[in-house]
């Protein structure tokens, strides 16, 4: 035996699931170089030990291969989990303005009060002025910036406004809406691009913003590993985001396999985007930091009415009844975008809300591969609301379905979409099952902080099997037709939205070859009433081969 066939970690004693469609389960796997160099039984596996390799012996325990969570905003996570006011997409009003006030009664009067997030049940409510003079007293007149469940907008104390340079009479920015009341006054309410140009307020105000950003990083990489994932696509990467992981991965601080996704255009964070952020993308890759996507913002969200839709929105007052919402690129704008992907060999992340919107997307791409070839991987998000037609296109075109069951449940934002999308529009939402049966690469991504303040992949798992609320209070089912079984939903945590980052040939799975990624948790998911699955604790999460999350004892 060669010196780099010796193992140097040999785990044993548990039932070992690989997601490896050649071979699903595993009595024992060994490790050298930090990747998986043998997965088998007992006997096979231990007969390659050496005298100074690690027996790691468990107690019955499943392993699972290490998740990849395919759809994370990793600085907003990060940042939110390190530095700012938490803030429970459940919580009132009431409980929103008191959090305020008790988290800004030690701040100076001109530091900014920062949190998330707000449900969209509220942002649904905060509708006139007096709202903003209620936000104004709990902070005692500093400027706050709350984001919400969607990230897409932002609610915003007054001193913030004027922090920001924006007054009753000032425009709305392209792309975004500084929103006012009936009377023209304003709400504090920021939507879409707007919420730029408050991000851009509050980070002119930290002083040392890259002390700042790598702390940020390096929690959502924590955070992350504690619930046994082990690779993430970055949703949307901006310049800070790079600079950060740089010098995490400079010091041997990079503990999960990061996949970058570059907007292509203005984006609801402020900074560099387009070719000016693909070469400081180009310039930050490393081992483990890859820059490989763009990221292309379709349309807005259905709760906003921003979202691009088939079918009319439910009319509200005086609104058009023929109102479907518009989207924010043309198609043609888009098929060259989509080139763009083919001449630098990048893949493409396309947030696409509504069922129009994806229709739009699948078109484009359908225009590229015919006239280029099946080249870049395309991913559309968030799957939500796709026509009938349109399903089997993503097999026929090779688009990988980016789905964030964590916006089901326990999110309020089904409520807000409710008020919103016509009830037989939602009741055939989220087709996972038809996806898969069409052929689809279903990918399953948390959204993180989005929806819900933590990337616990266990909420998103058990929603694909149940479609129902963790919350036994709250009643019903999503489309329940559209259920997965144990082992599909866990490949739409391990292997698909590996592949669907192209690291398809590096993790995902437990197999000879691949990185050994994997955890140990404190249930058998194949066992256990799939009801239950959201109390799953992980025990030891390990990336390549080395332990990098270990459940503290209670």
């Amino acid at each position: 035996m060669s010196e780099q066939q010796r193992p140097a970690m040999i785990v044993t004693g548990g039932r070992i699931y690989t997601s490896d469609p050649a071979r699903e389960w595993a009595e024992a796997l060994a490790v050298t170089d930090g990747k998986i160099m043998a997965v088998g039984t007992t006997s096979e596996v231990l007969s390659l030990a050496q005298s100074d390799t690690e027996i790691v012996e468990l107690d019955g325990e499943l392993v699972l291969p290490g998740f990849s969570d395919g759809h994370a905003h990793l600085g907003l996570g990060g940042g939110q989990a390190a530095w700012e006011l938490p803030i429970h997409p459940t919580d009132s009003m009431g409980a929103i303005l008191e959090k305020v006030r008790e988290w800004g009664a030690p701040l100076g009067p001109d530091e900014w009060i920062i949190g998330g997030i707000v449900g969209s049940t509220v942002m649904d409510d905060i509708v006139n002025a007096e709202d903003l003079a209620s936000l104004d007293a709990a902070a005692g007149g500093r400027p706050v910036l709350l984001r919400d469940d969607s990230m897409h907008n932002r609610w915003v104390s007054s001193r913030a406004l004027q922090l920001m340079g924006v007054r009753e009479d000032t425009p709305d920015p392209d792309g975004g809406t500084y929103a006012r009341d009936k009377e023209g006054a304003l709400t504090g309410v920021l939507q879409e691009l707007a919420s730029a140009v408050a991000e851009a307020a509050a980070d002119a105000a930290v002083e040392d913003p890259d002390a700042r950003n790598r702390v940020s990083l390096k929690t959502a990489l924590q955070t992350l590993n504690s619930f046994g994932i082990t690779s993430v696509q970055d949703a949307a990467t901006m310049e800070y985001s790079w600079k950060a992981l740089a010098a995490l991965e400079s010091d041997g601080e990079v503990t999960a396999w990061i996949v970058g996704s570059m907007p292509a255009r203005d984006f609801i964070e402020a900074g560099k985007v387009g070719e000016e952020l693909f070469g400081i993308g180009d310039a930050h890759r490393s081992t483990h930091v890859r820059p490989d996507f763009v990221k292309f913002i379709i349309d807005g969200i259905p709760m906003t009415r921003t979202a691009a839709m088939l079918t009319p929105y439910i009319c509200h007052h005086h609104d058009d009844q023929d109102f479907t919402g518009t989207p924010l690129w043309t198609q043609d704008d888009l098929i060259k975008a989509l080139e763009l992907c083919y001449e630098r060999g990048y893949g493409g992340k396309l947030h696409a809300t509504g069922d129009a919107s994806v229709r739009l997307v699948l078109n484009a791409i359908e225009d590229v591969r015919r006239r280029h070839g099946f080249g870049p991987i395309f991913q559309i998000a968030h799957v939500e609301f796709i026509h009938p037609d349109d399903l089997p296109r993503f097999a026929e075109l090779q688009v990988v379905a980016d789905a964030s069951p964590f916006i089901w449940y326990p999110s309020v934002i089904q409520d807000s979409i409710a008020k919103q999308i016509p009830a037989e529009t939602v009741r055939s939402s989220w087709p996972t099952k038809d996806l898969l049966d069409t052929g689809a690469l279903l990918a399953a991504g948390s959204d993180w902080p989005c929806a819900l303040p933590s990337p616990d992949p266990w909420t998103g798992l058990q929603m694909l099997i149940t479609r129902r609320s963790t919350d036994p209070k709250i009643p019903g089912t999503l489309n329940e037709a559209q259920r997965l079984s144990v082992a599909e939903a866990i490949a739409a945590f391990t292997r698909n939205p590996a592949a669907a980052m192209g690291l398809e040939e590096v993790t995902g799975m437990i197999r000879e070859g691949l990185s050994a990624d994997f955890m140990v948790v404190d249930q058998d998911l194949f066992e256990i009433d799939p009801s239950t699955i959201h109390r799953t604790h992980v025990l030891h999460t390990y990336f390549e081969g080395r332990q990098v999350y270990e459940r503290p004892a209670t």
